[in-house]
């Protein structure tokens, strides 16, 4: 019998577990989350994917009711040469996750990625997609979102693209770094998708919350949803918006993923549908332009 969490999200403040706390989305989650409950922002110190024989007795102690999980493994090219390392974090630690949440009888909400395609639809991909990863990180995030739906009854499996925030290694702020000391970069120009602002993806979780909150909920939630910012953009334009935006002289050169060889392959246009977040709960983040100068204003440029 699936537990039913209506009274716990319904008759007290949730106690919300975040682990990698102190990465990109989690810095921003964890500002987000005050408004809904008690947040406990864990770091790897206290708790490390790579260790997930050590998980349960976290979760034991903390007896969460919401977790959110932002902690992964994501250097997609050295995913290619540490697969199982890859596997272990993004994949076995997310079961060991998915059956403490089952244990604690806990909402786990985890992030995934549009990696998880293989970049081959000419349209945007939706929930009922079929993955196909080409490449380690991707099978190995496609273990995650497989052990999470196996396991836990209660979960939100949101899949984001192209993560940027103010803080960490991102797209973004290297550009912005390397403009800083170069007269010329080379971006590719043939890869698709859009890129999307931790807090807006913090801020669409605390909506998706606050609507199982709120609800007369009957049932237990478990649903796959597409997060991501409106619009399209290649890497080539993207970087082109932050130079023009900055007036930095540096000159920008199209390249192809052919003539720019990575370690490992790329989809090469893996925008998400994200009619369902819309139409079922009304949820719509901002056109990827827009967030992107929010999100540089924030940083005082």
């Amino acid at each position: 019998m699936k537990p039913d969490l209506q009274p716990r999200w319904q008759k007290k403040a949730p106690r919300i577990v975040i682990t990698g706390a102190k990465g990109q989305l989690g810095q921003d989650l964890t500002l987000a989350m005050q408004a809904l409950g008690t947040v406990l922002p864990l770091g790897r110190e206290h708790c490390d994917l790579s260790q997930p024989q050590h998980l349960p007795a976290v979760f034991d102690e903390l007896k969460p009711d919401i977790i959110l999980n932002t902690a992964a493994y994501t250097a997609v090219d050295r995913a290619e040469d540490e697969e199982g390392l890859a596997t272990l974090v993004n994949g076995t630690a997310v079961g060991v996750l998915a059956e403490q949440a089952l244990k604690h009888q806990a909402l786990l909400v985890h992030y995934s990625t549009d990696y998880v395609f293989d970049g081959s639809k000419t349209e945007a991909y939706s929930e009922t997609d079929t993955p196909c990863p080409i490449n380690a990180y991707g099978r190995s995030k496609l273990a995650g979102e497989l052990a999470l739906q196996q396991v836990a009854p209660a979960h939100l499996l949101l899949r984001t693209c192209w993560v940027y925030s103010r803080h960490g290694q991102n797209f973004m702020n290297t550009i912005l770094r390397l403009a800083q000391t170069r007269s010329e970069l080379q971006v590719v120009n043939d890869q698709w998708g859009v890129p999307t602002w931790t807090q807006d993806i913090a801020l669409a979780t605390l909506k998706l919350l606050q609507h199982y909150q709120n609800a007369q909920i009957t049932t237990t939630p478990a649903e796959l949803l597409h997060v991501s910012a409106r619009g399209k953009t290649s890497w080539f334009d993207y970087a082109a918006l932050l130079l023009q935006r900055q007036s930095l002289s540096c000159t920008l050169q199209p390249v192809s993923s052919r003539d720019y060889p990575s370690r490992a392959q790329r989809p090469k246009d893996s925008l998400l549908d994200t009619t369902r977040l819309e139409e079922r709960y009304g949820i719509i983040l901002p056109d990827w332009q827009d967030s992107v100068a929010r999100c540089l204003n924030s940083m005082g440029y």
